[in-house]
């Protein structure tokens, strides 16, 4: 059964990403024990080398993978503005255009009538964390395209 599927909730809509979750960060990580372990035993230049080596392409990946989502955020502010354009009342809509980013990034989960009750939540501070906000969304609109 593929992603699209699959009703999303909250429950399940955690997006994991094969190739970097269960290739490159753990065999990262064992390169990491084991040039640290090298480094502790022989303590030489090679090794220190191997070590440095091992933690700039931690870094590198690590690095990759953040842009890739600030890209993805940047995307959905965008979208999520439009549609508060759109489904929202221009008074609504404004204020809702100053939410930090998370809130946004959690409104997107959330089904065009039931954005304006939300939006209000987050504005009288009833919702604050995604998390809280995620939870609060009744009827799931998926999102199968993240990273």
């Amino acid at each position: 059964m593929s992603n699209t599927e699959t009703p999303q909730s909250y429950s399940n809509h955690t997006r994991w990403f094969p190739l970097v979750h269960f290739v490159i960060f753990p065999l990262s990580l064992i390169l990491l024990i084991w040039a640290i372990v090298d480094a502790w035993r022989y303590f030489d230049s090679s090794s220190f080398r191997f070590l440095l080596l091992v933690l700039v392409v931690i870094l590198v990946s690590l690095a990759a993978r953040l842009q890739a989502l600030r890209a993805q955020d940047r995307v959905i502010r965008l979208e999520e503005r439009l549609r508060y354009s759109t489904v929202l009342s221009p008074e609504l809509a404004a204020k809702a255009n100053d939410f930090r980013v998370g809130q946004m990034v959690a409104l997107r989960f959330a089904p065009d009538e039931e954005l304006p009750g939300l939006v209000s939540d987050i504005l009288a501070g009833k919702l604050t964390t995604q998390k809280e906000i995620k939870m609060a969304i009744t009827n799931w609109r998926a999102d199968h395209f993240r990273v």
